[in-house]
């Protein structure tokens, strides 16, 4: 692990999470919770099992996650965040949210994961009808996706769930999703550049933003 021998707090922060991978790493175990080996991997296109490997022992060693084995049915090693680790939850947040304009046009080749959109959705989505009963939309499916969750006002994004009921599936490219939750696009428009909803569109007009915040 390198440093950059500097008394100071960020640069001491960036020698725990500034080799590159860490905070993915970190977006992942946030994303999915504790996981296995291989769910981190099949998230992290791109990184080499040995590379992966080599980040979580300096993770372990900082003390951002535990690994723990899980009897049976589960029978596995999971691996999550610390505490510590979860405190960097809001470092995560705010390079989302400064990173969101970086989205609008994807680079040709970029890899995708839909349920890389659970951790900004949570800021995205908001309740339009609060008094209304709880409904779910998902994103994606069950193998790679989200469900997000209205209930009295309050939003939840999860993994997606075989226990839950969606009143609605979305699929779109990505960049139609990123201007569909910012309100750069109303579901209307996005419809036409390849969004499909399989179920109630009211459900997941409720959970965008208020209407005359989309341009087109």
């Amino acid at each position: 692990m390198r440093s950059y021998n500097q008394y100071c707090s960020m640069a001491r922060a960036l020698d725990l999470v500034g080799d590159r991978w860490t905070l993915l790493i970190v977006r992942e175990l946030l994303t999915q919770g504790p996981c296995r080996f291989s769910d981190l991997r099949r998230g992290l296109p791109g990184i080499a099992s040995n590379l992966l490997a080599e980040r979580l022992r300096e993770m372990e060693s900082t003390g951002l996650i535990i690994r723990r084995d899980e009897p049976p049915p589960i029978a596995a090693t999971l691996i999550s965040l610390t505490a510590r680790g979860q405190d960097l939850s809001g470092v995560v947040r705010e390079l989302t949210r400064w990173g969101a304009p970086l989205m609008i046009t994807p680079p040709v080749g970029d890899e995708f994961r839909m349920h890389w959109f659970s951790l900004p959705l949570r800021h995205l989505c908001r309740d339009g009808s609060p008094d209304e009963p709880a409904i779910t939309v998902r994103l994606g499916d069950l193998d790679d996706g989200c469900d997000i969750t209205a209930d009295h006002g309050q939003i939840d994004v999860r993994p997606c769930s075989s226990q839950r009921q969606p009143e609605a599936t979305i699929t779109a490219p990505p960049q139609v999703l990123v201007a569909l939750f910012t309100g750069l696009m109303t579901p209307q428009a996005a419809t036409t550049q390849g969004m499909v909803v399989d179920g109630s569109m009211a459900a997941l007009e409720r959970l965008l933003p208020e209407k005359g915040q989309a341009d087109a």
